[in-house]
Order: structure tokens, then C-alpha cells, then sequence
């Protein structure tokens, strides 16, 4: 008699949230939401960017570089023992404190056993009003890559890196069946309706794209609720490999998604719209320039 075959099918959790002033309630929230998304199933749970605090990049201000954290540190060790005690993969956006003068966004991918899988830091870092991370971030190192965990190829990135389709192209052609976004993103003070949807449908459609062009899940977790000037638009959402929605989250509240994703659809998918193998990688050496215009020769 024949093995029964192992199911392909991963649930995937994800926790918006609203944050307190207090890193450690933020802390002691997320943990409890990871709780209650294990409870229903969840296998994978990621986790907002920049969970433990409010989005501080609103202002320069030197002082919140005392929200930051070694990695190993404090939130992984506390991650860490809910990953091993529910089995679970936990993905979480961290602030961390690389050296004296150098820190990064990261994200922090710990596997079921509660060690450290891998991290990634954000490759694109935004200076725009409200959002000025250059003050605060040095540019990640670390490449675009996938991590290996007991449920499943995983791939991090971070806000903004959402926007470009080459870090969802590298990091898919690393392998990861499961994108990951942990997101802070939201609405400036002032602007119309019609401005403010027109924001979030390209939010939304360009990540949706990443899922279609790569054949992989896409799966953006956002913080909501008013902070400072932003209010941040919730909405976090799992899309399938032809780019459907399979869950959102609410603009206006806190939720918890858990969302089963079968990995067999992304072999259905790339089957059927074989991007991957038919890109003409022989003639894409001008992607390395900036704009073609300042390429040698022109």
C-alpha cells in the first residue's frame, strides 16, 4: 500500500494591528495574535512592518533610534519560544541595530523550531513626506533570497520594496513559493477620495502583478489605524498565483487573516503561463543601468 501523499497545502496568517506608544505591548499584542492565528491553523504567521512601535519614520528624530535591537535580540528570543511551542514559522519586521551608527529594516524569518531561518534587510528605502527612513535605514546587503522552513519556501520583503517587480523577480527566482510583504503604508492628511483609492488600488494591483509574472503567493500584511499624520489603510491581503485575492482585511479595524494556500497551483499556474521559461535573460543586461540613456554607448 502506497504512502499517503503529503499534503501541499500551507496556511498562511496574517496580523494587522493597531500599535501602542509601549514596545512591549505591541509585543505582547503581536504574540497573542499569533496565538489566535495558530489556533485556526496557521502554519506561516507574518507579522506588520515595524510591528513592536509606531511608525516613527514620520519625523527625524535620533531618539528613536532607541526603539532598535540586536538580531538574535529580545523579539526574536520572545518569537522564537512561540515558534517552537506552536510549530509555526513567524516572519517579523524589526528595527535592528547591525553596529554603532548602522541600522537596517529587517525582516526576520523564524522557523518551527524556533531558530532564526534567515533575514532580509529592505533593499529600497523611501524618502518621501512622512516616510523618511534614509534617516534612520542603511540600504540592505543581503540580497534577495529565500528561506528554507518546515512549511514551506518563504521569501521576504519590505514596503517599499513592493513597488519594484525586479525584487519580486529575484527573490522568486530564488525559489520562494510564498512572498511576504510586511507593509506600513497609508493615507497623507488632506488628499481626496478619489486620490486616496486611486493610491490603494495601485498598491494593491502592483503586488497582485507580482503574483501573475512570478507564479507564486503574495501575501501583504499592513498595520491600520491613525498615527501621527498617516492613517494607515489596513487591507492586508493573500493573493494566488494568477493574481486573485483570496482574503483582505478590513480598511479600518484590526484582524487576523489565516488564509490556505496550495502550493500545487503554482506549478498549475507556471504550466499553463511559462514566464519563466521563456524570458530572454540573453538580452536583459540592460537592466543593470539606471536608464538607458546613461548606459556606455549612448
Amino acid at each position: 500500500m502506497s504512502a499517503r501523499k503529503k499534503s501541499q497545502t500551507v496556511k498562511v496568517g496574517l496580523v494587522q494591528m493597531a500599535c501602542d506608544p509601549k514596545p512591549a505591548a505591541n509585543l505582547k499584542k503581536a504574540i497573542s495574535r499569533i496565538s489566535d492565528a495558530a489556533k485556526r491553523g496557521a502554519q506561516i504567521v507574518c507579522l506588520q512592518e515595524l510591528f513592536r512601535s509606531p511608525y516613527f519614520c514620520q519625523t527625524e528624530d535620533t531618539k528613536a533610534f532607541e526603539l532598535a535591537e540586536t538580531i538574535p535580540g529580545p523579539s526574536t528570543e520572545a518569537l522564537g519560544k512561540i515558534a517552537r511551542h506552536k510549530k509555526i514559522v513567524i516572519i517579523a519586521s524589526l528595527f535592528e541595530k547591525r553596529a554603532t551608527g548602522i541600522y537596517h529594516n529587517t525582516a526576520v524569518t523564524i522557523d518551527a523550531n524556533g531558530e532564526i531561518a534567515g533575514k532580509y534587510r529592505k533593499m529600497h528605502i523611501p524618502d518621501d513626506p512622512l516616510y523618511y527612513e534614509k534617516f534612520y535605514f542603511t540600504p540592505g546587503d543581503l540580497g534577495f533570497q529565500t528561506h528554507r522552513t518546515k512549511h514551506g519556501k518563504v521569501g521576504t520583503l519590505v514596503c517599499w520594496d513592493q513597488w519594484f517587480p525586479e525584487a519580486a523577480r529575484l527573490t522568486a527566482l530564488s525559489g520562494a513559493q510564498l512572498l511576504f510583504y510586511p507593509t506600513a503604508i497609508g493615507w497623507l492628511p488632506g488628499e481626496k477620495k478619489d486620490v486616496n483609492e486611486a493610491q490603494h488600488s495601485a498598491w494593491e494591483t502592483i503586488q497582485r502583478a507580482h503574483a501573475i509574472a512570478n507564479g507564486v503567493y503574495v501575501a501583504v500584511v499592513n498595520r491600520v489605524g491613525q498615527e501621527g499624520k498617516l492613517r494607515f489603510w489596513g487591507q492586508s491581503f493573500v493573493a494566488d498565483p494568477f493574481g486573485r485575492i483570496m482574503a483582505a482585511a478590513a480598511a479600518d479595524k484590526e484582524e487576523v487573516l489565516v488564509v490556505a494556500c496550495d502550493l500545487k497551483k503554482i506549478e498549475e499556474t507556471r504550466q499553463n503561463w511559462p514566464f519563466l521559461r521563456d524570458r530572454r535573460i540573453d538580452f536583459y543586461d540592460a537592466l543593470s543601468y539606471r536608464y538607458l540613456e546613461s548606459a556606455p554607448g549612448k
